[in-house]
């Protein structure tokens, strides 16, 4: 799976995951006390995850919305969107 990034110092850069599901935070583990980018949304096509989207810890997750949606990633990855309940 993708996993996509919105807002910070990583905006709009991408890398792949793997496993079958995403973390809800990313990196997943820091250990050091820094906010980290939090899941906000998935895409699903053919049951499985396509991408995840990270949202920076200051972004209100109505921004990240705004942001999928002008980044189209839906039609991107052929995928159906799902929010992510935290």
């Amino acid at each position: 799976m993708r996993a996509l990034f919105v807002g910070g110092v990583v905006d709009n850069s991408e890398l792949d995951l793997d496993g079958a599901e995403p973390p809800m935070h990313y990196p997943e583990n820091t250990g050091g006390g820094q906010p980290r980018y939090r899941l906000h949304q998935i895409g699903l096509r053919d049951g499985e995850i396509a991408y995840a989207v990270y949202g920076a810890p200051e972004l209100a997750h109505e921004e990240v919305d705004r942001v999928v949606r002008e980044r189209d990633y839906p039609r991107r990855f052929s995928a159906r969107p799902q929010g992510v309940v935290q």
